[in-house]
């Protein structure tokens, strides 16, 4: 389809957001196939439909990634961006919300708001995006639209009010009651006809328009004397509120729908343009000028100002940049300004997007949403506007990901592709950091397990690199709680000269002051030239390890005595010599093996607090506190870092996907002697099995 130019009242942008399986995929699909933006009807189960288009997406029967496409609606354009409900894909929710004005919160109508929902209007709350509820699937066994109403109003507060009501639940679902106007719809040889209200329905209707009245009528003070009074509140007046209400974020209306039916889906778009904001309304947007000063720029205002939201890595056409025009008019074959990285970036064809189909564009002006293919350095989260405004929005924020595993490439042949290809896929996954550990390992860490088996996936179908992941190597420590003195002696005669080096050190604890080495030798017995040689072998086998192969900390080795030869004496006997004190004074000086200790915030709701208490006291987890934030319990505590490689999937599993936590390193600690054995002895075989 080629879209018409709207002017900014007559566009819309919604993004649609919730748990997984609401069916927001299959109701995008509808809605675009109806309008004739995509030539056929996918199905999500069949792996066919347009917005989910990754290989990795028509396997798993979900979405992975955001997604968009633009119709038409009468005289409105209108485009939806089409987020996964699955938690560990936040990223895409969040970069969604940035791109539209408006959410739409999809939910199945089986009666429960789960995490995903949950999370949804979390992250449109904190972008103040106004935004309705649809209550899908209304059509489904055991669906209960009434019920789903009262959770919603129960999560989330009597704010949520009904805009239509059901006809009936599962296979008796036909239509819904539209409560300003007080008419009904239902299904009849695949067209919405008007019908009576059910009499059944009458107390429901006066319910549930009581409730809508209630919260649509504080966005005018007028209204809302009127309702207080008790007086009759005319549908015109209803609408108007609803109008200036939703826009202003003072109520979310909730709409009921199939969208596998085609049930409530032309009401659901004129609820869209109709009580949704335009980008002027959504406007004016806040931006940084060159002095760094908050300017507003109004939408339809001439100054360029375009939100980079997300970043596609592709094998064929390079990077794709997803962005959004807030202000001005963005052209084909024209030159921008990337603020964020102060370079100059030449724009190419422009395209409209319908998911996994593109319309080319010979411009997009404010509120519009599209793409761009092979630009240079923007990347998700830039702003793109004109060197001489300068103008620069703020930052994305994505939240750190918490799940660590180590990588390494499944052959040779996949060794040199893997740097390059991690760094491609970093483009396009915001909650994704690759980085190497003190253990010599590379660590990606994401979201969950789902993030990082796509992630691996991608990588061997983008970019032909396969890798395999495992558990990271804990960067223990090793130390010692003693002192002793101990000898170390090296002599090696060879056909010229031989090798001598000969010393005693006097090993002692010295607690959080690193490796220190000393002498206080008297009399000559070691010649001082040799001093940088036997400081050399003590931290070079301090870094190497003596107990189970990590570095020994924290401990001060004395040089007091020792001998050489004349001839045969050089800085490399007494390296090794030193070498040798030293491992084998270790082992006399009480050594102990130390793991890292995490200080770690954990967020849970009240209800899972006990049994998320349990779980860390079977990590060997200490609780330091607890406290409240934003309507969520607040653990501190301390807890051994070898128990929270897997911690964020388990924690997610443990709350539903509502517990979240962050963790930094705060201290080491003895691991306990029963562990630390079975630490060394792996040690020790390891090295056993490398000296075959």
């Amino acid at each position: 389809m080629t879209l018409k130019s709207h002017d900014l009242a007559h566009i819309r942008s919604v993004v649609l957001a919730g748990h997984a399986g609401g069916g927001k995929t299959t109701l995008a699909e509808q809605v675009l196939f109806r309008a004739g933006a995509i030539p056929r009807l996918g199905r999500v189960d069949d792996g066919t439909a347009h917005l989910d288009y990754e290989p990795e997406e028509q396997k798993q029967h979900r979405s992975l990634a955001l997604a968009v496409g633009t119709f038409e609606h009468g005289e409105h354009e209108v485009t939806v961006v089409d987020t996964p409900g699955y938690p560990d894909f936040v990223a895409e929710v969040i970069e969604g919300f940035h791109a539209a004005d408006a959410g739409l919160y999809v939910m199945d109508a089986s009666g429960h708001v789960e995490a995903g929902l949950e999370n949804a209007v979390k992250v449109g709350r904190s972008t103040r995006t106004a935004a309705c509820f649809v209550i899908n699937k209304c059509d489904r066994e055991n669906a209960d639209p009434s019920g789903a109403l009262d959770a919603l109003r129960a999560a989330f507060g009597t704010k949520v009010a009904p805009l239509h009501i059901a006809i009936g639940a599962a296979e008796s679902f036909t239509g819904y009651v539209d409560l300003v106007h007080r008419k009904a719809y239902q299904l009849d040889g695949g067209k919405e006809v008007e019908i009576p209200v059910p009499a059944e329905l009458a107390d429901e209707v006066a319910l549930r328009r009581d409730q809508l009245l209630e919260a649509a009528a504080e966005a005018d003070d007028a209204v809302f004397e009127k309702y207080l009074g008790e007086e009759e509140i005319s549908d015109a007046e209803l609408d108007a509120c609803l109008h200036k209400g939703v826009r202003e974020s003072i109520l979310a209306p909730v709409l009921v729908a199939s969208a596998t039916k085609g049930i409530g889906l032309n009401a659901l778009l004129d609820a869209i343009v109709r009580y949704l904001p335009s980008p002027e309304e959504e406007g004016p947007f806040e931006a940084q000028d060159k002095a760094g000063k908050t300017v507003a720029v109004p939408a339809a205002g001439s100054t360029l100002l375009v939100r980079v939201f997300k970043t596609a890595a592709d094998p064929f056409v390079g990077r794709l940049t997803y962005l959004r025009v807030l202000a001005g008019t963005l052209r084909s074959q024209s030159s921008v300004f990337n603020s964020t990285k102060g370079e100059d970036e030449r724009i190419g064809q422009l395209l409209y997007l319908h998911g996994k189909e593109q319309e080319p564009a010979a411009e997009l002006r404010a509120g519009e949403i599209g793409a761009i293919a092979k630009l240079g350095v923007t990347e998700t989260g830039d702003t793109l506007t004109t060197r001489d405004a300068g103008l620069r929005l703020d930052d994305m924020a994505f939240p750190d990901p918490t799940l660590q595993v180590a990588i390494e490439p499944l052959s040779k042949g996949d060794l040199d592709k893997m740097g390059p290809a991690l760094q491609r896929m970093l483009e396009e996954e915001p909650t994704a950091r690759v980085e190497r550990s003190e253990t010599g390992e590379q660590i990606l860490r994401a979201i969950g397990e789902a993030h990082v088996a796509v992630i691996c996936e991608r990588l061997k179908r983008k970019f032909g690199a396969a890798i395999v992941t495992r558990t990271p190597t804990v960067p223990y420590r090793e130390t010692i709680r003693g002192t002793t003195k101990a000898h170390g002696r090296y002599k090696k005669q060879t056909g010229g000269h031989g090798m001598f080096g000969d010393v005693w050190i006097e090993l002692a604890p010295n607690p959080a002051a690193g490796v220190e080495f000393a002498e206080k030798v008297v009399g000559g017995t070691v010649p001082k030239g040799f001093f940088p040689g036997i400081e050399k072998g003590i931290r070079e086998t301090a870094a190497e390890g003596v107990l189970a192969g990590f570095p020994l900390i924290d401990f001060r080795a004395t040089l007091y005595d020792g001998s050489f030869h004349p001839v045969d004496s050089n800085e490399l006997s007494f390296k090794i010599a030193a070498s040798m004190a030293l491992k084998d004074g270790v082992m006399q000086a009480k050594p102990v093996l130390l793991e890292p200790i995490m200080a770690v915030d954990i967020r849970v709701p009240e209800q899972y607090l006990g049994e998320v208490n349990r779980d860390l006291n079977g990590r060997r987890g200490r609780v330091l506190g607890m406290d409240t934030a934003d309507g969520m319990q607040v653990i501190s505590a301390h807890v051994p870092q070898a128990e929270l490689f897997s911690y964020a999937t388990e924690l997610r599993s443990l709350t539903g996907g509502r517990g979240t936590f962050s963790a930094v390193l705060d201290h080491y600690e003895d691991v306990p002697s029963n562990l630390a054995e079975k630490i060394i002895e792996s040690h020790k075989k390891e090295h056993k099995d490398e000296g075959h």
